[in-house]
């Protein structure tokens, strides 16, 4: 089917979903049809960059990924390792840089957030929290903004959830005026007799969505998250989610009981994306299908069309699959914690996403389509080093400034060593940081055996969990 005939968006409207013309085309031909509004939205967030990694997978697999010790490997919300002794740990990793360089605090502490959901989604309790932050010359007032936005986000957030942040690195350059890189890590302690993974299963096994309610906030964040930034970002501030800590802090509790009763057959957390991603998700990777009812999930606007409820990516949300007969004992509990509990759906043998409101089919694609399938970008590496790298390479001692035992001749002044030592400790990339980790409380739980600024590295200590 063309796209010329009788397509219901303009060219405009499609690029403005973060999809590109020949996508738009693959679509409809997986669809066999002109997709709707929430269908273009869905595909338009499951093929960004953020959800799909349609540029980086290729890159990205030549990591190796395999080993006796490795549980869990991508592919699912957390790495898990076997550390021996009986213990296993999740880690996860995870880049939020655009929705920081726009909204600054709440770009980086939804990151925190995220990872942290990721963690205690495998049925681990997060036990430490680390970052790596990019950031343009502070000379730059906006860059200074970014960077005191972005450090209290962290610390806002692991600080108020209780995991303790104990390391990081901070660095600056001028390649990242404006566009600061803004990585999160957590490692968590798993508390679960089971690791606990994303693929639906059952056939009429009830879907339940667990935590906060859903609102218009982090609309579309995967596709902003994945767009190149502009002039005209800033107007993309309502896309940068809202997090709330303290409700997290009940989650984690809340999912960890409900996981120990067993009654869990499978859980996803909804960031990027929302639900759209993890009923997709969920579905493909179980290779079965997921039948969701909007009109069954809290929210806490009114007048939210299906498009919203789809693409709202608030925060401290999850979606489990569980036991058919078991689920009252499952929202028991998160009643129990104050968290909102409902089943809002059923897992169908069909492979599709089917999106039901207000009485009608909102949405119906393939889940693989959204998930798994997805288009792929290869690049090619360089085939040499850049330029730069390659005049670094030049270098010679002849090269090197005239110096003598007092000093060097700098850009043709001559500079005592003491100066040039001033220099250097005065660069921010070198200088003491302790500025920014004092901010993060990295004694909570007890357990940080050596603090950030005690050594090259810090120590935690793994104490073991009682038994479930």
């Amino acid at each position: 089917m063309s796209t010329k005939n009788n397509c219901p968006f303009s060219a405009e409207e499609i690029a403005s979903e973060g999809i590109k013309p020949e996508e738009y085309e693959e679509i409809v031909r997986r669809l066999g049809r002109h997709p709707n509004k929430a269908e273009l939205g869905m595909f338009g967030v499951m093929w960004s960059e953020h959800c799909c990694y349609k540029n980086s997978r290729p890159l990205l697999k030549q990591f190796p990924t395999t080993g006796e010790r490795i549980l869990v490997g991508p592919g699912e919300n957390a790495g898990v390792v076997d550390f021996g002794d009986g213990l296993h740990i999740a880690f996860k990793i995870e880049s939020h840089n655009h929705p920081s360089a726009i909204e600054p605090f709440q770009g980086a502490a939804t990151g925190v957030g995220g990872i942290l959901r990721d963690i205690f989604t495998m049925g681990a309790r997060p036990i430490a929290a680390l970052n790596s932050l990019r950031f343009g010359c502070l000379e730059d007032s906006r860059n200074r903004q970014i960077f005191k936005g972005v450090v209290s986000g962290i610390s806002h957030y692991g600080n108020c959830f209780g995991v303790p942040t104990v390391g990081g690195e901070v660095y600056f350059d001028p390649a990242y005026n404006g566009n600061p890189l803004v990585n999160a890590m957590a490692i968590g302690l798993m508390e679960t007799p089971e690791i606990v993974k994303s693929g639906a299963s059952g056939i009429g096994n009830p879907v339940l969505y667990v935590g906060s309610t859903t609102g218009r906030d982090g609309m579309g964040g995967a596709s902003f998250a994945s767009a190149e930034l502009s002039e005209e970002s800033i107007q993309d501030r309502p896309a940068v989610q809202v997090g709330d800590p303290f409700l997290e802090k009940s989650l984690v509790e809340a999912c960890l009981e409900a996981f120990k009763t067993g009654a869990v057959v499978a859980a996803q957390d909804m960031g990027a994306a929302g639900i759209t991603c993890s009923t997709s998700e969920m579905a493909a990777k179980g290779g079965v299908g997921i039948e969701l009812d909007l009109d069954l999930i809290p929210v806490r606007e009114t007048g939210m069309v299906a498009y919203e409820y789809l693409l709202s990516e608030s925060q401290e949300r999850m979606l489990f699959v569980a036991q058919k007969g078991r689920e009252q004992e499952l929202i028991d509990i998160f009643h129990r914690w104050g968290l909102q509990a409902v089943v809002a759906g059923t897992v169908i043998a069909e492979p599709i996403v089917r999106i039901l409101f207000q009485g009608e089919i909102a949405a119906e694609i393939p889940a693989d389509a959204l998930a798994e399938n997805t288009p792929l970008y290869p690049r090619e590496i360089l085939s040499e080093p850049p330029e730069y790298v390659q005049i670094a390479w030049q270098w010679q001692p002849e090269n090197l400034p005239e110096s003598t035992i007092s000093g060097i001749k700098i850009k043709g002044e001559f500079q005592s060593w003491n100066q040039v030592l001033l220099t250097l400790l005065d660069t921010p990339s070198i200088a003491s940081k302790r500025w920014v980790y004092r901010q993060y409380d990295h004694q909570v739980q007890n357990n940080t055996v050596l603090v950030p600024g005690g050594g090259d590295a810090a120590v935690i200590r793994l104490r073991p969990l009682e038994p479930p």
